[in-house]
């Protein structure tokens, strides 16, 4: 009899795979510490980028980034997004390898076709992508580039379901690093800016991916199958709805992402040089910014599988303590960190950067601000795809593209640069507070603090001192009372601490004895 594929819970677990998951509270140390160091070298290569490229040179590859992040997960139909939720599911069933492989399959068959389209009407690609036919070259080296990504993703993707966190993160060092090197190497060798730059994202990419092989091969070593068959049109009609739902989710969320710079690239009245110069400044102040959505998106696609699990058993208030505790650290770090950044950003302008991004430096704050907003609206999904409401979240994104899009239309011929970036804050704050709403109407209790905490990065826009004012109140306000954090979290909080450090003290103590013998030697 064919196996079933249903929402009951399985009585008797299957043997557990020797591929152990990582904690919630590991994960987050891991994925924080590794981060640090990545983004430490993504930051260096942005420098050397603005360094050597000119701000159209580099408004090309900001475009290009932005079409590979867009592109990817809309030519697999949305499938490795749906991992986070549906690889645990399949996996207590012994159904993993039926599930990696025929997605796999048709991962692999999407991405052929996609790359085969761009080559074959690259000179549609390149006025789509950079506003007129001369980048040709470029989208021929990016169709590749696609295929290789579109890889990648789905590897990083299985790992994060499955809890590896430690793999995830050597995986996506491995791609920053060697993206790095390879590409400030052929541009030292081949400078040919943004064409340069895509190859060596390619080569890195593939490289990484590579590397995950041995991981792979490990972890479905580890796995026990059911004998049972899994019909396919069982398979695909548990995966299809929520994969479809991620796609739309997924094309709206990367939409709204890059919607600002191909505005300013097809409508902000500019001829294509000037609009990608344009671009180029504007990826000068979203470099640090970009640091803040990197971690949180992590974050986000990290505690999926962790809030789906606890979903799973029921336990959904549990959800939503967890998230708006999640919710409420991770504005107030950003916050924090965003202040931080606009103290120190006139010297990085001045030093790092050189004079032709002093355009960049203006539009900062509401930089930093709309990206704690976009970094959050990562994490504030999650209890729309545990309740299987991800069509409440796409339409939150649908509102904000829709509502970018307007400003943007209305903002950019008459202010610039500027006008597209107070459009994409206004449409990011909007999503986030739509995104709330829609997680009250399926159930979840948004905290007060939640709320407060989410609109502080407006004060960023109004300069340094006035939000290290209100991130002075606030923060005293957290410690003394209860309307930021309650009583349980910040207990909560104090044990999670508590216990890292004796771990940490452990492991000092630990390292201490194991070398002291080869001390008296």
């Amino acid at each position: 009899m064919s196996a079933v594929l249903d929402d009951e819970p399985v009585e008797q677990s299957l043997a557990p795979s020797r591929a152990c998951a990582d904690t919630l509270a590991a994960s987050v140390v891991i994925m924080l510490v590794m981060t640090v160091v990545q983004r430490l070298i993504g930051f260096g290569r942005g420098i050397m980028f603005c360094h050597w490229l000119d701000p159209e040179e580099i408004g090309q590859w900001d475009v290009a980034f932005g079409f590979l992040n867009l592109a990817a997960p809309l030519v697999v139909l949305g499938l490795p997004g749906s991992f986070g939720r549906y690889v645990e599911y399949f996996r207590s069933r012994g159904q993993f390898q039926v599930f990696l492989r025929r997605t796999a399959i048709v991962t692999l068959l999407a991405s052929i076709v996609a790359m085969s389209v761009m080559i074959v009407e690259r000179n549609w690609f390149s006025r789509l992508i950079f506003g007129s036919d001369e980048e040709a070259p470029v989208v021929a080296w990016l169709a590749i580039c696609l295929a290789v990504v579109v890889g990648h993703n789905f590897l990083v993707a299985l790992f994060i379901a499955v809890r590896r966190y430690r793999v995830v993160t050597i995986l996506q060092f491995l791609q920053s690093l060697g993206f790095a090197a390879i590409s400030l190497g052929l541009l030292a060798v081949w400078p040919l800016g943004a064409t340069m730059v895509v190859i060596g994202y390619a080569a890195a990419t593939l490289l990484s991916a590579v590397a995950a092989i041995g991981w792979l091969r490990h972890l479905t070593g580890g796995e026990v199958a059911s004998a049972e068959p899994v019909p396919h049109v069982t398979f695909w009609t548990k995966l299809v709805p929520f994969a479809t739902w991620m796609w739309l989710t997924n094309l709206l969320a990367n939409l709204f992402e890059v919607i600002d710079r191909y505005m300013i690239v097809h409508h902000s009245g500019m001829d294509g040089h000037q609009a990608l110069r344009q671009v180029g400044i504007y990826h000068s102040s979203r470099l640090v910014p970009l640091l803040f959505v990197a971690v949180a998106g992590l974050l986000g696609s990290m505690v999926t599988p962790h809030l789906s699990h606890d979903w799973e058993a029921g336990r959904r208030d549990a959800v939503a303590r967890r998230l708006n505790t999640m919710l409420k650290l991770l504005l107030l770090s950003l916050f924090a960190a965003s202040l931080a950044v606009l103290f120190v950003a006139p010297l990085l302008f001045e030093v790092a950067f050189p004079s032709k991004f002093h355009g960049g430096l203006a539009i900062l704050p509401w930089t930093l601000a709309y990206c704690v907003w976009f970094g959050t609206i990562a994490v504030a999904q999650n209890y729309l795809w545990c309740a299987e409401r991800a069509a409440l979240g796409s339409l939150a994104l649908l509102v904000g593209l829709l509502l970018s899009i307007g400003l943007n239309l209305f903002l950019l011929p008459r202010f610039g640069l500027e006008g597209a970036v107070w459009a994409t804050s206004a449409a990011n704050l909007a999503t986030l507070l739509l995104t709330y709403q829609f997680s009250r109407s399926s159930g979840m209790h948004i905290d007060p603090g939640t709320w407060i905490l989410s609109l502080i990065p407006v004060f960023l826009g109004l300069g340094p001192w006035i939000s290290l004012v209100v991130l002075i109140a606030v923060s005293m306000t957290a410690a003394t009372g209860e309307r930021v954090f309650s009583r349980e979290e910040k207990r909560q909080l104090l044990d999670s601490a508590a216990h890292a450090l004796r771990k940490l003290r452990r492991a000092g103590r630990k390292s201490a004895a194991t070398h002291a013998p080869l001390m008296t030697r």
